[in-house]
């Protein structure tokens, strides 16, 4: 079997989201929510400490964010991508990522309002 090679507007509409089994929908729904509900402690404790992939307050993880992500990553064709809120978190997490504890990060007080 070969895999099939999608085009963009193909993945800009499919890709991350399944049909809903319940529904059948296929528009992915927007979920509103700030937390979610756990079948017990020993549910959730696995989900909190980042050991499984779950949902488990929508400022780490939400279903439609999941859905953006593996989304963009399709199109740009990349194995995975992050959601920001605005450019400053995204500017956030790539200063983050590149620099280690004691590294030195210059700036400028004229871009930082000073």
């Amino acid at each position: 079997m070969t895999d099939h090679v999608f085009q963009p507007e193909t993945l800009a509409i499919h890709a991350g989201q399944v049909p809903d089994r319940e529904t059948g929908a296929r528009a992915l729904p927007i979920y509103q929510t700030t937390s979610f509900v756990f079948d017990s402690a020993e549910h959730a404790a696995p989900l909190f400490n980042l050991q499984t992939f779950g949902n488990v307050y929508s400022r780490l993880s939400n279903p439609t964010v999941a859905a953006l992500e593996e989304r963009v990553a399709a199109l740009e064709g990349g194995r995975a991508a992050v959601a920001a809120a605005s450019g400053m978190a995204a500017g956030a997490m790539a200063l983050v990522a590149l620099v280690g504890a004691g590294d030195p990060v210059g700036g400028a007080g004229a871009p930082l309002g000073r």
